[in-house]
């Protein structure tokens, strides 16, 4: 019996990524993308980089890396072995059997998602779209996105998802910093839309991917990285307002955590903090509450999640002002601060939805004289919701400029800082990460926030 031309079409496809065959293209080089970039790359698909930021191509093209998770000298290695290169040209998606959507999902000022990467990207795919091409999205989003939203944006010319092309969600796990688990050591959560295109996004990304983990649906797959990031959001929350009522009672909300830790059983750490920060925690749930009333759900545990994190930056200020003022008879206005760290977790230059910003925007904004040094962050980049800051540069440390501060403000407890030093030579210190007493270090003058 005469195969079909859907059979044909899905027998092509699966043998093209089974053989290393397909040409694999990575929209959105930045955390996610280009690592994955990296990884297809190094299984050994032929990859093509897409960035609308013509200013990254160059050095990309050079075999240069500017994420710490890519080391330079494997970008150049896939570079010389023509498995990499990066473009800004969207024709080139129709050399790509396998195309993966990595661009982000922001929220808007009213906490809304903002689909417009996707769909100007899905717009872009669907100019080229043909018979035979797999489409991942990884961009975390809320349920029903990559059939809901790409979907229909890609079947307008005709071609049906399912029986000419192909279509999936895999959510990224990328964890900025993290020295036990990278791209293809991180389980992958994996889905097509339908049986078909479930087995040849399963069979890409084995390929590339230590473990994969699929499930059943796009949907299902969307749920999975949405919770993941809500447990963390809920559960931080939880710490920073024990945090807060710990401190009004004299208690130590670290040492009751370290003490509640030895619990064999029942009870995972968590640990406080200035904020909430990354490309995750911050906004991805806010993506469900947004579903969620589309079903006239009430999502009222995650929403007050959001308000606590939201609110520590400026528990810190306040507390900031309060010492200056107990121990330095001085106002914000009147003081000069020096922030330790603007990147949102230790170890890294990622600097987004840092909650150092918003503080540094508090301090400020009631008049103080605010610096800041950061071992990874040489200057402040332009961001989103803070353009003001762009281009502000990182402070050199040493004795003298410590000693011409009146408060050290530790923001992100990064390893390559001398706390010993900080200790000795600052007038005042707010330690937001308790780094200070993890590292055994006595300081009369140091105060937790």
């Amino acid at each position: 019996m005469a195969i079909s031309t859907k059979q044909s079409i899905f027998n092509a496809a699966l043998e093209n990524v089974s053989s290393l065959n397909s040409t694999v293209g990575v929209i959105g080089l930045g955390y996610v993308g280009l690592p994955l970039a990296a990884a297809a790359g190094d299984a050994g698909f032929k990859t093509i980089g897409f960035d609308v930021d013509s200013r990254k191509l160059p050095g990309l093209n050079a075999g240069k890396s500017y994420i710490d998770a890519v080391k330079s000298k494997d970008l150049s290695a896939l570079v010389k072995a023509g498995l990499f290169r990066a473009t800004d040209d969207m024709s080139e998606l129709a050399l790509c059997d396998v195309i993966i959507i990595c661009v982000p999902t922001p929220l808007t000022k009213q906490r809304e998602p903002d689909m417009s990467y996707i769909i100007q990207t899905s717009e872009a795919i669907a100019k080229t779209l043909r018979a035979g091409q797999t489409i991942v999205l990884e961009s975390t989003t809320y349920p029903g996105t990559t059939t809901g939203l790409v979907k229909p944006i890609l079947e307008a010319g005709g071609l049906k998802s399912g029986k000419d092309f192909f279509l999936g969600f895999s959510p990224e796990r990328e964890d900025p910093g993290n020295k036990h688990f990278g791209t293809t050591s991180i389980p992958k959560v994996a889905a097509g839309e339908g049986l078909e295109a479930g087995k040849i996004v399963q069979a890409f990304y084995e390929k590339a991917i230590s473990v994969v983990v699929p499930v059943s649906t796009p949907d299902t797959a969307e749920a999975v990285k949405i919770t993941e990031n809500i447990f963390r959001a809920v559960n931080i929350a939880l710490v920073n307002e024990l945090k807060v009522v710990y401190d009004a009672m004299g208690i130590d909300v670290w040492e009751v955590i370290d003490a509640a830790s030895t619990k064999p059983f029942g009870f995972m750490p968590f640990y406080p903090g200035p904020g909430l920060g990354g490309h995750c925690i911050p906004i991805d749930p806010f993506y469900l509450t947004w579903k969620a009333r589309e079903f006239e759900i009430p999502t009222r545990f995650i929403e007050l999640a959001g308000e606590v994190n939201t609110f520590m930056p400026h528990y810190v200020v306040r507390r900031l002002g309060e010492i200056l003022d107990m121990q330095a008879q001085k106002s914000i206005g009147q003081a000069k601060i020096l922030m330790l760290g603007m990147a949102y977790k230790k170890n890294v230059s990622d600097i987004r939805e840092s909650p150092a910003l918003k503080i540094m925007e508090l301090i400020k904004s009631r008049g103080g004289h605010c610096d800041y040094h950061d071992p990874h962050v040489d200057a402040l980049p332009n961001t989103r919701h803070y353009p003001q800051f762009s281009g502000q540069k990182s402070v050199a440390l040493s004795a003298q400029a410590l000693k011409g501060y009146d408060l050290v403000l530790i923001v992100t407890d990064h390893d390559a800082v001398d706390y010993e030093d900080i200790a000795k030579h600052a007038a005042l210190i707010i330690d937001t990460r308790n780094v200070m007493a993890r590292r055994g270090i006595e300081c009369k003058n140091a105060f937790k926030a």
